[in-house]
Parts: structure tokens; C-alpha cells; sequence
């Protein structure tokens, strides 16, 4: 099993990506095949200086959208070699854990990620708790845990409780019975072991692109995969960074990039496109 980075505390999301995507040697793989780190940017530097072989990251809520700073790093770590090697979807369970002993009435603080802490903002809103915001959802249990703080809970995996000693309050408070998040796993361009084997079925090719300022190089750059019946699962404008009000486009292609009708398709992008970045090929997680 390689070894792999994630953002968090054990307990977290991501780790359970970690567990979905890559399996479970048992009790001991969690030290020796699982490095927690603070924060995303965290992962991406871990991939790319070869203390790991490989990193999951969020890339987008189903609920939430786009998570804004992997799809940055991703662009900022290109050059670096890192690419996604493959996709795991983790649905989002909540609850409310705090302190053994503690009762929902005599909860005063509520501290979570922010992303959880907008998952969970029906239930939360209905009593007047003070809600404070955390780098990680498991990271927030870890705090309650380790200070002993009464009075305070966290939103975070019902895996955490048994983790850290607590009690669960409230289970299954997310907005939503379909909530969950996808993950994009990492290795390093032509790093070997850290994909799953290759499988039949569908694929995927994520890149990003910006056009040029004229009429209507977006209708040509998309035209280069309409044409040849190729899809387009998703579309999203980003600031480029490099200038204001310019932007670029990131795009999730129902094909391989090797396949000849994607290839010819990226190949036409690129005469009409100032820049091209293909990010990775991979296979393409269900809808579930």
C-alpha cells in the first residue's frame, strides 16, 4: 500500500477517502501508510518532494460546489509534475459530538470547518449557539477532546467519537441525504504504484484552458470537443490569477485524453487556446 497524504486529523474526510480509495492494511497502516497534514497545500508538497507517493484532496461538495483552493494548487503545482491519478466520492455524514456526560441543552460553543459548519446550518440554526470555525472538522473533536472542554461541541464524522472519546449528540444533522464529496487522489506524473490498476470502464481527463480575447474563441474551444460527440461533464470559470478580470476554464471530459476523438479534440484546442494544461486521465467514479 503507498503511503498517502491527507488534510486533517485522523477522523477526518479526507481520511476516509484515503480508506475508500486505497483500502486498509489494518490497525497499523494508519502510521505507517497515512501522514496527516494541516493543511492542502500541505498535501500537494508532500506529493511532489517524494515524502509520500501519493495525496487525496477535496475538489468539490455536491451541496457546497467547488473547493476553490485545490483546483489553485492544482494549476500552481503543475509544473511540479503533480497530476490526479484518480477520484473517490466519500458521503457526508455529521453529528454533534462533545465530552461524555454532555446533553444537546447544555452545549453553548460549536466549533467545525467551515464547509461542515454550512452542511450542517439547518440544524445548527435551530438553537443560539456560539459557532466558531476550525481548520478540520476532526481537528475540532481532537481540540474538545484534548482540553476537556464542556460546554462545546463539534461537527464532524460520527467516526470521530469513538477516536477521541466522545459521545455523539446528534447524529446524521447534514443538509441533505445525498450530501457527499469528491476526491481528487494525486501522484507525481509518471510515478509508478500509486493509481489503482488500470480497469475497464469509463474515464475521465480534467484539464484547464484559457481562451483568447477575441469573439468567440470560447465557442470554438468548446466546439473542439462538441464536434466530435465528445462530453463535457462540467464547466467552471476561474480568475486566472495572472491578470485581472481574465479568467480560465477548467473542464471534466468524459474521456481518456488518449482516446483518438479526445485527442484530436485537445489537439484542436490548442491552436485556438493561449494555454492548455491536462491535468490527469483516471477512472470516472459512479454517480452515487
Amino acid at each position: 500500500m503507498p503511503k498517502v497524504a491527507f488534510q486533517g486529523e485522523p477522523g477526518a474526510f479526507s481520511e476516509e477517502a484515503v480508506l475508500a480509495y486505497f483500502g486498509s492494511d489494518g490497525a497499523a497502516d494508519a502510521e505507517s501508510h497515512r501522514l496527516a497534514v494541516p493543511t492542502w497545500r500541505a498535501v500537494f508538497e508532500a506529493v511532489r518532494d517524494g515524502s509520500v507517493d501519493a495525496g487525496v484532496v477535496a475538489i468539490e461538495s455536491s451541496l457546497a460546489g467547488s473547493i476553490r483552493e485545490t483546483y489553485d494548487l492544482l494549476s500552481e503545482f503543475f509544473d511540479a509534475g503533480i497530476r490526479i491519478v484518480g477520484e473517490v466520492s466519500v458521503p457526508v455524514r455529521l453529528a454533534l459530538v462533545a465530552l461524555p456526560g454532555q446533553s444537546v441543552e447544555w452545549i453553548e460553543r460549536v466549533y467545525s470547518h467551515a464547509q461542515a459548519l454550512a452542511q450542517a446550518d439547518e440544524f445548527l440554526r435551530t438553537r443560539d449557539w456560539q459557532v466558531m470555525t476550525t481548520y478540520n472538522t476532526a481537528g475540532a473533536a481532537r481540540m474538545i477532546a484534548e482540553k476537556r472542554e464542556r460546554r462545546a461541541a463539534a461537527v464532524a464524522s460520527p467516526r470521530v467519537a469513538e477516536l477521541y472519546g466522545l459521545e455523539i449528540l446528534a447524529a446524521d444533522i447534514q443538509t441533505g441525504a445525498n450530501n457527499r464529496t469528491r476526491f481528487a487522489v494525486l501522484g507525481r506524473e509518471a510515478s509508478a504504484g500509486v493509481s489503482s490498476p488500470p480497469q475497464p470502464g469509463p474515464r475521465k481527463t480534467t484539464l484547464v484552458f484559457a481562451v483568447r480575447n477575441v469573439p468567440g474563441s470560447l465557442n470554438r474551444c468548446l466546439g473542439s470537443f462538441a464536434s466530435r460527440g465528445v462530453n463535457l461533464s462540467r464547466l467552471e470559470s476561474r480568475p486566472a490569477r495572472t491578470a485581472r478580470w481574465e479568467y480560465v476554464f477548467w473542464v471534466d471530459v468524459d474521456a481518456d485524453a488518449t482516446e483518438p476523438s479526445c485527442a484530436a479534440a485537445l489537439d484542436e484546442l490548442g491552436t485556438e487556446a493561449e494555454m492548455v494544461r491536462v491535468l490527469g486521465s483516471y477512472p470516472r467514479t459512479g454517480a452515487d
